[in-house]
């Protein structure tokens, strides 16, 4: 499939950066603003029963549309979690709770201290009625699995709903493949199957859905270091460096997620800092959690280090081109940005080129097993030693948005720019 330069539909949240970084990429470029339809106007539409076609009528012939991230807006997070209630069956090992029970917090949440019985933690469910009611609370993480079941609904939506419309339109990353990219545990399979390195994963003879299912996969496999990652995460969102004493049981879990008991539930959310629990009721109450809402369960593996700081890379493809990277160091071993771990570019900290080429052919790779989508940012870790390994940990179908990163002169969307202008330009 070809993506020539052509009117670009943007569906995204209007007023949030990665839209605003798109468009003035195109100011800067010459090129005609993208047009931007809201995922809140979608998603209101949908539920009065109407369907795209009615918003895109002025719109011909077919653009090229780019499906951006839905997050950082609560009304778009209120109607995919409504979404995600939509038909769907509630078993015994939900919850049902149409009240939301409410915590003072702010934006940057501070860990309080936990009863020393928490409350026995199930997967989290609201009704359709009540995800529309639902007040924000900054931080706290949302009914993830029915969140993901919404997301999920939302791009199978798009896709059929556009291809009505323009049955010859083009995506600039396909949205069967992004939900593909979003779920960690589908994600990283599917990388298996197709030769990419990846961590190995726990083995287990069904889903792990509780603390003591995962110690038990942890016994048998003898892996006593792992993480614990929430399947529908990003940006460090449910992630746990979780390791046990094989000798003693001592336990220790490092993470961003902070927990609070409230009205006999206990209610999970986003610190924006790492901490460490050691407490096992504190441990199994996280452990519960994540696993029954969905869970990536794999092997923690040393990763090549730099002045005694871990690293990783996310690096950018686009077009089956490598452009922009952009290292990711820290004392801890959760390396996300936003958690003010240090980054630096390849040729700053003297990245041999090896190590490099090593990194740019694991991801370019891995795009070429996505060939219905243009751009992604890969994250790839080498392993430590004297003869170290890539491996792929994430796939972010919206990894694009990195401040302060160059390359061949051009921010990451000027770059995009610049390569759609080609023609043609082929998906990777």
């Amino acid at each position: 499939m070809m993506l020539h330069e052509k009117d670009l539909l943007l569906i995204s949240n209007p007023d949030n950066r990665r839209t605003a970084g798109l468009q003035e990429a195109r100011r800067r470029m010459d090129m005609k603003p993208a047009m931007v339809l809201p995922y809140e106007d979608l998603l209101r539409t949908w539920r009065r029963g109407g369907s795209l076609a009615e918003l895109v009528q002025s719109i011909s012939p077919s653009p090229l549309i780019r499906l951006d991230a839905p997050g950082e807006d609560w009304e778009v997070e209120r109607g995919l979690l409504h979404l995600g209630a939509t038909d769907y069956e509630v078993s015994d090992s939900k919850v049902l709770n149409d009240q939301v029970p409410s915590f003072e917090g702010s934006k940057t949440c501070v860990k309080t201290d936990l009863p020393s019985s928490l409350p026995k933690v199930k997967r989290e469910y609201f009704s359709a009625e009540a995800a529309l009611t639902l007040e924000q609370q900054w931080g706290r993480i949302y009914a993830p699995a029915q969140w993901f079941r919404g997301w999920k609904t939302c791009l199978d939506r798009i896709a059929r709903e556009a291809r009505e419309v323009w049955p010859d339109v083009q995506f600039w990353n396909d949205p069967g493949e992004i939900g593909m990219m979003f779920d960690k545990r589908e994600c990283q399979l599917y990388l298996t199957c197709h030769g990419i390195s990846v961590p190995p994963i726990v083995p287990s003879s069904e889903p792990i859905k509780s603390w003591e299912m995962l110690r038990a996969a942890l016994d048998a496999s003898r892996m006593h270091r792992v993480f614990v990652k929430l399947a529908y995460g990003s940006g460090a969102s449910g992630v746990v460096a979780y390791q046990v004493n094989p000798r003693t049981g001592a336990e220790m879990a490092i993470t961003t997620v902070g927990m609070e008991s409230v009205q006999g539930q206990t209610v999970f959310y986003n610190q924006g800092k790492l901490q460490k629990y050691t407490s096992p009721d504190e441990i199994r109450t996280l452990l519960d959690w994540l696993c029954a809402e969905g869970a990536q369960v794999e092997r923690w593996m040393p990763k090549a280090t730099l002045d005694q700081r871990a690293y990783d890379i996310r690096q950018l493809v686009m077009g089956g081109q490598v452009g922009h990277a952009v290292m990711r160091l820290s004392h801890t071993p959760i390396t996300n940005l936003h958690l003010r771990n240090e980054r630096m570019l390849p040729a700053e900290a003297g990245l041999n080129e090896l190590h490099l080429s090593m990194i740019q052919k694991a991801a370019q790779h891995t795009m070429r097993v996505f060939p219905k989508s243009w751009s992604a940012g890969i994250d790839v870790m080498l392993t430590s030693g004297m003869n170290p390994r890539a491996y792929v940990l994430d796939v972010n179908p919206f990894g694009d948005l990195l401040y302060r990163v160059e390359y061949e002169g051009m921010s990451p969307y000027e770059w995009e720019m610049k390569l759609l202008r080609k023609e043609p330009v082929r998906h990777a």
